[in-house]
């Protein structure tokens, strides 16, 4: 494992800037979407109001990927390419986006709910922010990352879901992905982390309502839960301090 970079105060308060802006570029996208709305409307705004704001989008051309945000609609877990679909009354949206600015990243994601979903659904995409939390109770300087990922995969399974295990959070400073991987769950062979204070990290539960077992799509982006069940969201960029976790994708 390459090695992890503790920030200084001075850039966690840059990072800070960098996740105000991934925060309001989620809030804008919560306001738009609604019945009718394609994804390549969303990923336009959302250029644009990054854009506009003195930024970068993170994701645009990052490994090639096409847009500024990764719009997963339903079954779709993670990664999504915007597109002519129409969003439609009960779907639901994951939306992911970073920010690039000053030299820094942030990067968030939300699950939003079209129009009235089923109270399954509605399930899903709470019990999923639910697991973030859980997982950020746990960041605290001296505790192992291991711990974090065990309340995630906890409270995921409690609740009958599927963790994905292929994808998982990071590291996230200067660029977009750096170390430590952060699982969703746990595995005894996973190399053994100390959270730091200066340590910046991507949590993001990604949750499934049938089984964990996901697959690629052709357009090589796009990720899917097998079983075709919806699938669930929710990222933030969290700073281990002396005080405790601090999450920069906030306003």
């Amino acid at each position: 494992m390459a090695a992890i970079t503790l920030k200084t105060e001075s850039q966690i308060a840059k990072m800070r800037e960098a996740g105000r802006l991934t925060y309001l570029t989620l809030k804008l996208m919560g306001e738009l979407v609604r019945p009718g709305i394609t994804t390549k409307e969303l990923d336009k705004a959302a250029y644009e109001f990054i854009r506009d704001n003195g930024a970068k989008p993170s994701f645009l051309d990052y490994n090639g990927y096409p847009a500024s945000i990764c719009a997963s609609v339903n079954e779709q877990v993670v990664h999504g390419i915007p597109g002519e679909y129409e969003l439609k009354d009960g779907d639901i949206v994951s939306i992911d986006v970073g920010a690039y600015l000053n030299g820094w990243h942030g990067d968030a994601a939300r699950t939003f709910i079209v129009g009235e979903a089923s109270p399954a659904v509605k399930k899903l995409v709470e019990v999923t922010k639910e697991c973030f939390f859980e997982g950020l109770k746990m960041c605290v300087a001296g505790n192992e990352l291991s711990a974090v990922s065990a309340a995630i995969q906890n409270h995921a399974e409690r609740a009958g879901y599927g963790v994905v295990r292929e994808l998982v959070g990071h590291g996230i400073g200067r660029r977009m992905h750096e170390e430590p991987e952060v699982p969703n769950f746990t595995d005894p062979h996973f190399p053994r982390v100390r959270l730091h204070a200066g340590m910046t990290i991507a949590i993001e539960p990604m949750i499934n309502m049938g089984r964990a077992d996901v697959r690629m799509l052709r357009d090589g982006w796009t990720v899917i839960a097998a079983d075709r069940k919806p699938s669930a969201h929710y990222e933030n960029t969290v700073a281990i301090t002396e005080a405790g976790p601090v999450i920069l994708t906030a306003e």
